[in-house]
């Protein structure tokens, strides 16, 4: 077994353990969580041998054979599969025994111990690994330097997972995962006989791989029985007294309810009444075991939020002369909330390019609201953050006009306090410029969120946090994750992305589990690239296609443009009429001019409930129609 007793450890001024205690015993599988910076890697450094604790005792028994998910690739000219099979070790030692000896009656012996260690079978089993992690049949043959970063955490997880081992070290073995990948995991993890310590921000992941839980809380560690879920309410259970973690439950929930009251009985709002119905309804019981979180961020309300967001249009979505998304007919509205679902390679990432704008269609129409404003989140976003700017600076640049008081106060709700504000970012950690990016995203008032996995280098007080702010956004939400827990708590409706065509999915995340076991996945390159035979005789038939399309679909889109320009026009007018009558004057005695400005106030608000009926009313015919196409 693992024991640490009364175990110290500080790097620089900085304790991350004080008699810190630990027993795990073989065959366990625990879940390592806190915050980020707490010590879960040096914890890992320790069980390595990468460090040495300052006080105390660490016992690991010496013929257990160790293997760990490094987090980064030594540049060399090596093919992938060769690469994972190096993870196990006794083979490859072993294999070159059997090179060196001459003797034959040795040799045979060297065979024998070959077919035990399943030697015959590593590259099958590599392949396995690799197709499981998502890299195509033709994945293995490359060499690992030509794969991106992600691509290479992923040769990593598989060289780690080939290694025959007593203990597993896993240190955010989802974060560049897709949620097919995620899923694999998930079941080969399950299966695994050794000891697993898994470092993890994904809480669905550890409900379904582990059986205890150990928490950083302040330099101690602190053990729960159970998975995620179970630490939750025995942590609850700890801090019940807590008041605080109730009142502001209490306070969002009054909230909501404040909102359905004004609205419920207004027919037009209807929709927004019943969008934040959802919410109470799904909104989790904030645990106290949340209340000491430092992150309380929102989404601010967007300036605006059109009815009708963006449209595609008998759309053919890719790059050049190469089609990956075919006849793309699909609207966002208002108040959709939408997650992504497919196989690595289907088009999700294509599709959001598309959908953001950044690449233009191959055919058909993309037509955004007049007032569409796109917060879209993606990891390479990071990379594109002025290291040596602030947190502070990269929000001014946004808002000259914000004062350093409102900027403060914005950044304080997440967790940049103080002077950490005006700090450079150079040296900030992978999940502090995650939620850097996250606050500029926040900042800019979108009303449309486009999101490609928001969770990776979250810890999970963050991502909780997010979850809370996205269940309160006012605008529309896409979103791309592998994070369950987010996709189930934030999102209405899921679309699927498979063999080129966007369709919505008719069932939730459990569904869409057993999809993907009764699916075959194609190879990235199927997924990529249909004939070209076959685009030539479906080019004409597509142009004549896509031109009946338009012309069926114009009638709707002109209708709900105008009936959109009327809403403004009148929206205008109202907005002058109630300046008018906040002047004070008018109240002093009776007011011809009063009585005038109330009687127009009260004929404008009729005008533009008639116009949001008449909105709604063509929009769902626009919907059911593009639905029959």
């Amino acid at each position: 077994m693992i024991q640490l007793q009364a175990l110290g450890l500080q790097l620089g001024t900085k304790v991350l353990l004080e008699k810190a205690d630990l027993t795990v015993y073989p065959g366990q599988k625990w879940g390592i969580i806190g915050a980020n910076g707490s010590g879960k890697s040096s914890l890992f450094k320790l069980l390595l041998q990468e460090l040495q604790p300052d006080s105390g005792s660490l016992a690991i028994p010496r013929d257990w054979i160790l293997a760990h998910m490094a987090q980064e690739v030594a540049h060399q000219e090596r093919k992938a599969l060769d690469y994972i099979i190096d993870g196990d070790v006794a083979l490859r030692e072993l294999e070159a025994q059997i090179a060196a000896e001459t003797d034959g009656e040795q040799l045979a012996r060297l065979y024998s111990r070959l077919e035990a260690l399943d030697g015959y079978t590593a590259e099958a089993r590599a392949q396995k690994l690799l197709r499981g992690l998502g890299f195509s049949s033709t994945d293995s043959a490359r060499n690992v330097t030509e794969f991106s970063g992600g691509w290479r955490i992923r040769l990593n997880l598989a060289r780690a997972l080939m290694c025959r081992s007593d203990l597993l070290l896993l240190d955010e073995p989802t974060n560049h995962l897709d949620l097919d990948a995620t899923l694999w995991l998930e079941q080969w993890l399950n299966q695994y006989s050794g000891t697993l310590l898994i470092i993890s921000h994904d809480r669905d992941f550890l409900d379904n791989v582990v059986s205890n839980i150990v928490n950083f809380e302040n330099t101690r560690l602190i053990s729960y029985s159970g998975n995620y879920s179970s630490y939750e309410k025995q942590k609850a259970e700890r801090l019940a007294n807590q008041a605080a973690a109730f009142s502001k439950q209490q306070e969002r929930i009054a909230e909501i309810e404040d909102f359905v009251r004004r609205f419920r009985a207004k027919a037009t709002k209807a929709k927004q009444a019943q969008s934040r119905l959802k919410e109470l309804e799904r909104m989790e019981k904030i645990a106290p075991a949340h209340v000491d979180s430092p992150f309380n961020f929102r989404f601010p309300e967007p300036d605006r939020v059109p009815q009708q967001l963006l449209t595609f249009a008998e759309a053919d979505i890719g790059y050049g002369e190469r089609t990956v998304l075919s006849c793309v007919n699909a609207s966002i509205f208002g108040q959709t909330r939408i997650g992504l679902l497919g196989h690595n390679g289907a088009g999700k990432s294509t599709f959001i390019k598309a959908l953001i704008g950044a690449i233009a269609l191959l055919r058909g129409e993309r037509v955004e609201a007049a007032h569409l404003k796109i917060g879209y989140f993606a990891q390479h976003q990071l990379e594109a953050l002025d290291l040596d700017a602030s947190c502070a600076l990269h929000l001014q640049r946004l808002r000259p006009t914000a004062s350093e008081q409102e900027i403060r106060n914005f950044l304080g709700s997440f967790d940049f306090k103080g002077d950490r504000a005006f700090e450079v970012i150079r040296h900030f950690s992978g999940g502090e410029k995650a939620r850097l990016a996250l606050a500029i995203l926040a900042w800019q008032k979108p009303n449309l969120l486009v999101l490609d996995e928001p969770t990776n280098h979250l810890d999970l007080e963050v991502r909780h946090a997010l979850t809370v702010a996205l269940q309160a956004f006012a605008g529309a939400i896409v979103v791309v994750s592998h994070d369950r827990h987010l996709l189930r708590n934030t999102v209405d409706e899921f679309w699927l992305i498979d063999g080129g065509r966007v369709e919505p999915f008719a069932g939730d995340l459990a569904d869409y589990q057993q999809w993907l076991t009764g699916s075959s996945k194609p190879s990235v390159e199927t997924e990529a690239k249909p004939s070209a035979d076959k685009m030539e005789r479906d080019k004409k038939a597509q142009r004549q296609n896509a031109a009946a399309a338009r012309d069926k679909l114009k009638p709707f889109t002109q209708a709900i443009k105008q009936v959109e320009q009327k809403m403004d026009q009148v929206q205008k007018k109202l907005a002058q009429v109630e300046e008018s009558l906040a002047r004070p004057e008018l109240y002093e005695g009776v007011s011809q001019e009063l009585q005038s400005l109330l009687k127009e106030q009260g004929a404008l608000r009729q005008e533009l409930e008639a116009l949001e009926e008449s909105w709604l009313t063509k929009s769902h015919e626009l919907e059911q129609f593009q639905q029959s196409l």
